[in-house]
């Protein structure tokens, strides 16, 4: 294996001379920078990552940021992790993820070092102190998601909005006007999580507007709070025909159990939509219609606003995904 000592002999240089060069600690002719770059070529010379960090040259790496907080829901968070790396082998590269909750230490080492090329933030909160640290380090970076200051960044996310709209939409169009909305576990709002209540609102702002009564619960994922925060829901509209469920799959299953139980027919009894989900609803019991949260296609789109970066042609901007609506047969016209 080539050393550095060795492509110092080829190169005709001393090994500090390199060690310059690589590290790009001090300016170095362009003769002699060439020189060295053909020897590192002939050699097939391997520095550390930080060295590889040439002008104008790449690591072929990216950060992702994927902070594991309290109360992550892992195969949602996993699927857009790996979504990412899929997306970035595309394009030939690799991914470093950065999984601890202090994110932004990490962030700042990978950028110091040199070691990527650029930056993946998932799982953003409205108030995400990530979002100013790549905004100060100058790499290209994409978020995926929404927060709440957008200003000098480039993100790309579902439009939950839209979902949210669209799930009222379709039941109220189904002439239900009593429409309940379990969400996500209450640690989830609470931290600022941007989706979560970006979804919430606009559910709220749609069932005003079309004239439909609605009311929300969060919950955790078990089955004491499960039943909990559907018996608050029911309390709240004791006419409710209708519920949209913005939570994680386990949840969902163990509200079809409880309508299973209490003798509730879907969608005879109760229309529901399983709204924003990473995971396939066919296999639920019964299946539900569901608006798919495609965690595919917005990692994939943020993989290439990464790369537009690299290559200086793309401007800070937020692209929404445009929601689907898949009919699986939960929900029905309201019989009197």
């Amino acid at each position: 294996m080539a050393t550095i000592h060795d492509v110092a002999r080829v190169a005709g240089v001393s090994i500090s001379t390199v060690s310059y060069a690589l590290s790009g600690k001090r300016s170095i002719a362009d003769s002699t920078r060439q020189r060295i770059d053909d020897a590192v070529q002939q050699l097939g010379y391997l520095p550390n990552a930080g060295a590889r960090m040439l002008k104008g040259t790449r690591t072929n790496i990216l950060a992702v940021s994927a902070p594991l907080h309290a109360g992550t829901y892992a195969p949602a968070h996993m699927t857009f992790v790996l979504s990412v790396a899929t997306a970035a082998r595309e394009y030939d590269y690799d991914v470093l993820l950065l999984t601890q909750d202090e994110a932004t230490s990490g962030i700042s080492r990978v950028a110091q070092s040199s070691l990527v090329d650029g930056i993946i933030l998932l799982d953003v909160s409205n108030e995400d102190p990530r979002t100013d640290l790549v905004r100060r380090l100058g790499l290209p970076a994409t978020v995926v998601g929404v927060p709440a200051e957008t200003d000098g960044l480039t993100c790309v996310d579902l439009d939950f909005e839209r979902a949210a709209e669209m799930c009222v939409e379709r039941l109220v169009d189904l002439g239900h006007t009593d429409i309940g909305l379990l969400g996500q576990a209450p640690l989830v709002y609470k931290r600022g999580s941007n989706f979560p209540p970006r979804f919430r609102s606009a559910f709220a702002q749609m069932g005003a507007r079309l004239g439909a009564h609605t009311t929300f619960a969060p919950t955790d994922e078990d089955s004491a709070s499960v039943v909990a925060a559907f018996d608050r829901i029911s309390a709240a509209l004791p006419e409710m025909t209708a519920l949209v469920m913005h939570c994680n799959e386990p949840v969902q299953s163990m509200v079809l159990e409880i309508l299973r139980q209490r003798g509730i027919r879907v969608p005879e009894d109760l229309s529901i939509i399983s709204a924003c989900s990473t995971f396939d609803t066919d296999h639920l019991n019964p299946p539900l219609d569901v608006i798919p949260l495609p965690a595919d296609k917005s990692c994939t789109r943020a993989i290439a606003l990464t790369m537009e970066q690299l290559a200086g042609n793309v401007d800070p901007h937020v692209e929404l995904i445009e929601p689907t609506y898949v009919e699986l047969g939960s929900t029905s016209s309201v019989t009197h």
